[in-house]
């Protein structure tokens, strides 16, 4: 028969060797969380203008005009790529999908959003290749999607659609590892559309009033259905690879990356 004092001792050995194996365990389960070069600015621009700020390594963050094509767009759309440009898509239209749908890098009267939804959708947020080696493969892949993603007309058989799986597939892989953004609308300046919002759109109408803002009158007194962005200022952080070289220009601090 064991002693009770020994049992006892037996007992609170057990529970501490368990202990340390669970911590073991679960220390061996749970990675350490990547570290990220975290960057914050903010910047401005009016209807039809256009804003850019240098982020290092060759890259360049850009906030361009949509064009208004026939139905009279408003509104901006982002874009980081490389300086001196490397041309369509940019990197961050790559990591952020879906393509030709909408989408957090657009901010404006497109697919259906009057001006009011466009800002009520904030944050928002997006990713961007940050390595210029996956950059030109993505590209490339881009381009060689059957209907290039539904930017022209589709053409081609079954093997030009089984091409553009893989190649799709290809490009989920690079956006896995693509570096995450946020954009944040901080006030803004529209002319509000008369149209009732899209079914998609109703949180974001609703949102809208969250986000400080001036309304303009429509030229001439005449409201149109999508309304106008007039003018915007935004802030944007972004989570960077941790050895990312910064302009002395950007305050920089490292923090675990998003999720």
């Amino acid at each position: 028969m064991i002693a009770p004092g020994i049992e006892s001792r037996r007992l609170r050995c057990l529970e501490v060797a368990l202990l340390v194996f669970s911590t073991l365990v679960s220390g061996a389960a749970t990675p350490p969380q990547a570290v990220c070069t975290r960057i914050v600015f903010e910047g401005e621009v009016s209807a039809g203008g256009y804003w850019s700020v240098p982020l290092g390594e060759g890259w360049v963050f850009r906030v361009l005009p949509i064009p208004p094509f026939q139905a009279s767009y408003s509104g901006w759309d982002l874009a980081v790529d490389r300086q001196p440009p490397a041309g369509f898509p940019d990197a961050l239209l790559l990591a952020t999908m879906p393509y030709n749908s909408i989408n957090e890098r657009e901010i404006g009267t497109t697919f259906g959003l009057r001006a009011q939804d466009a800002i009520g959708w904030n944050p928002r947020s997006f990713h961007f290749v940050a390595s210029p080696v996956d950059f030109r493969e993505a590209q490339q892949l881009f381009r060689s999607l059957p209907s290039n993603a539904g930017l022209q007309p589709a053409t081609g058989g079954r093997e030009d659609l089984k091409r553009g799986d893989q190649a799709m597939a290809r490009l989920l892989e690079i956006q896995a590892h693509a570096a995450a953004g946020e954009f944040r609308i901080v006030n803004a300046h529209i002319v509000p559309g008369v149209a009732d919002p899209a079914p998609y759109a109703q949180t974001w109408a609703v949102a809208s009033s969250r986000t400080p803002h001036a309304v303009e009158e429509a030229p001439g007194g005449k409201s149109s259905a999508l309304g106008a962005l007039k003018w915007m200022r935004f802030a944007v952080t972004l989570w960077l690879p941790a050895g990312w070289v910064v302009p002395a220009s950007l305050q920089r601090q490292r923090t675990p990356c998003p999720d």
